[in-house]
């Protein structure tokens, strides 16, 4: 049983920053965040130890964690995302009309810029 628990925020800031990550670092943590692998599992894939994979994956997790302080590109992004949900409620009560076309336009607007947000691949 693997006693490291894991923190569903990873799998974000691999989409976020893992082209900032070593090649083996990224698929570490592939392995065990987007391919739900135990470390026994990714061991045996990679010809590591289990804890050189335990160790690499918190390393790398270490690394993610330095650069979203450093970058907050995926809080960045996750602001946008509940500005424009927030825009978007506000729309539904405006109602139709000029403010609340004005209203959802500014909604899809953020959309956008969190859709070209260099960290949200």
């Amino acid at each position: 049983m693997d006693i490291h628990v894991k923190d569903m925020r990873f799998p974000l800031l691999l989409d976020a920053y893992g082209a900032l990550l070593t090649e083996r670092k990224r698929e570490l943590l592939d392995y065990y965040y987007n391919e739900d692998y135990s470390l026994s599992e990714i061991a045996e894939l990679t010809g590591l130890s289990r804890q050189g994979v335990r160790d690499g994956i918190r390393k790398a997790e270490e690394e993610l964690r330095t650069l979203e302080d450093t970058l907050s590109f995926v809080r960045f992004s996750e602001g946008v995302a509940e500005t424009a949900d927030l825009l978007l409620r506000l729309a539904d009560r405006a109602g139709p009309g000029e403010l609340g076309d004005g209203i959802r336009d500014a909604a899809k607007r953020l959309t956008d810029l969190r859709q070209s947000d260099p960290g949200k691949e």
